[in-house]
């Protein structure tokens, strides 16, 4: 068994430039744990694999494609490969969003 602590594992180098914590990260799938601190946001971007969001703290907001709403914890959001996406934290707590693509990109996100 493999056990792998969030506050554990270092803060991956993005151009998001916001705390991005890669947990599992195999073909089949790669996992990331972000933490969005009020006011910050990724940047809007496509993937070129299918993503889920689950929120498990907070109330972000989710843009996918032109649909952009505020996520109660514990909901999952999917976006498709090839639609813009990205995570915004307009509160004032903290917000913390596993993200999920399946299968593992080969290639980079297309930053808009």
């Amino acid at each position: 068994m493999e056990i792998r602590k969030v506050n554990e594992t270092k803060i991956e180098e993005t151009p998001h430039k916001v705390d991005v914590r890669k947990l599992y990260d195999k073909d089949s799938a790669q996992a990331m744990h972000i933490t969005l601190q009020p006011g910050e946001a990724l940047k809007p971007h496509i993937t070129p694999v299918d993503v889920f969001f689950y929120v498990l703290e907070g109330t972000p907001e989710i843009l996918v494609g032109k649909e952009k709403t505020k996520i109660q914890a514990d909901s999952l959001v999917e976006s498709p490969k090839g639609i813009v996406h990205c995570l915004f934290n307009n509160s004032i707590n903290l917000a913390r969003i596993l993200v999920v693509k399946a299968p593992k990109p080969i290639t980079q996100a297309k930053l808009l």
